[in-house]
Order: C-alpha cells, then structure tokens, then sequence
C-alpha cells in the first residue's frame, strides 16, 4: 500500500491510467523514465560485459562459456527463456517498485550470460570492430524505428499475433537447427533481424499507446529485450561477413 501511495505521489495520476490518456507532462514524464531506463540497461550490460572481458580474459571466458556453445546451448536457451518469463512478471508488479526493478536487473543479468559466449566468438572472429559496427548499425535502427512510430503516432498492437506465431516459429527452426546439426544461415538471421525490428516498433508504440503511468520499468524491459536480440542478430550477421 505505502509503494502504492508513493507511485501516486511521484506521477500524480493513479496507477491504472493508460499513459495514452494522461495530463501532457505526466505522459511526457512517463515516456523520459521508460528510456532512462532503457538507456540505464544497456550502460549496465556494457559495463558488465567488459569488465568480464577486462578481469577474467578472452582465454578464459572461451573456456568458461564453452559448455553453452555445445549441447549444454539448449538448456541455457530453455532456462533463459523462464528466467525471461519471471523478470517480465516482476516488473509488471503494480504494488511493489522494488520487485519491479529486480525483474530488471534480472533479466540484464541472464541476457549478459547469454550474450557472452557470442561476444567471445565475435571478438576471436573480427575484433572489437565488428561488435562495434553490429552496435553501430543496432542504434541506428533503433533510432529510425522509434522516429517511425514518434512521427506517425501509429499504434502497432496490431502486430501481436504476428510477433507471437513468429517467435514460436522461430524457437522451432531454433531447435530444429539444433537437433539435426544445421546452419541456419545469414537468410534466418536477416529474418530475425526484420522480426526483432517489428517487435521495437510493436514496444514503442505501446509505450505510447498501451502502458499505464507507473509500467516504465515494464516498458524499459520490454524495449531493452527487443533491442538486445537485434543486436544479437546483426553481430551473428556481421560475423558471417567477416
């Protein structure tokens, strides 16, 4: 109840307002928080990454994480996936700010062990300037992508069952691939790349449309997460090229 009187207090608007139809600077405040936050993660994962990278040593982060690039990947991917599940759920939690933010940074936690053994690899590969140029080339469609739906206020919810057949559909070619030991190709991950970009198109304009005053840390996980995956497409592409 006290989380509650103080979420009131810090918007002045109640809880189950839809940001949509909020007081001009409540919805202005709303969207500012939700990419702080954004912005918040991807610093902490950064950080996270090279300060790995910096005390533990490529060599030895090779040996630590190869156990996911073999048969223990889909059992990272299976745990990820529920890990993602339980950080989703806590942050939507309407009544308790602190397991908001805790389901944040869980999930900034397990998306940095994903991420990991593909950071080794890509840096074994091509160097530092091709997980900068996949960073590069991420932002830069994440800004387009968030112009698109600021400029045309356009509501993409329309999108959902899209967006949830294609992800099903992507875990099955995932685990197909994995099963019978085939590549799936730069053709899949130009695929994933289009459908991780409908899913940032999908969030913003939920942030626009669809999230209450109060959800920013929701909202934050849910862009982040979109914005993570395209970046892990684009580097596996950048990879292939290099």
């Amino acid at each position: 109840m006290q989380n509650r009187q103080q979420f009131d207090q810090e918007f002045n608007a109640p809880l189950d307002l839809f940001a949509a139809q909020a007081a001009a600077d409540e919805r202005a405040g709303f969207i500012t928080k939700t990419y702080l936050y954004v912005l918040g993660a991807i610093m902490t994962l950064v950080a996270i990454q090279m300060t790995l990278f910096a005390v533990v040593g490529l060599p030895r982060l090779m040996e630590l994480t190869a156990p996911m690039l073999g048969g223990a990947w889909i059992v990272a991917l299976g745990l990820f996936m529920l890990v993602s599940w339980v950080a989703n759920h806590w942050a939507l939690n309407s009544t308790s700010s602190a397991m908001q933010h805790a389901g944040l940074a869980l999930y900034i936690v397990a998306i940095s062990i994903l991420l990991l053994p593909l950071l080794c690899i890509a840096q074994l590969k091509g160097g530092e300037g091709t997980i900068l140029s996949a960073a590069v080339a991420t932002a830069g469609l994440f800004s387009l992508l968030t112009l698109t739906v600021f400029v045309t206020r356009k509501d993409f919810s329309f999108m959902r069952p899209f967006l949830m057949f294609g992800g099903l559909a992507a875990v099955g070619f995932i685990l197909t691939a994995f099963f019978f030991g085939f590549a799936l190709g730069p053709i899949f991950a130009y695929a994933m790349i289009a459908f991780f970009c409908c899913y940032i198109l999908y969030d913003t304009s939920n942030i626009l449309h669809h999230y209450r005053i109060g959800q920013h840390v929701a909202a934050a996980l849910a862009l982040f997460a979109s914005v993570v995956m395209l970046f892990w497409y684009i580097l596996i592409l950048f990879m292939n090229r290099d």
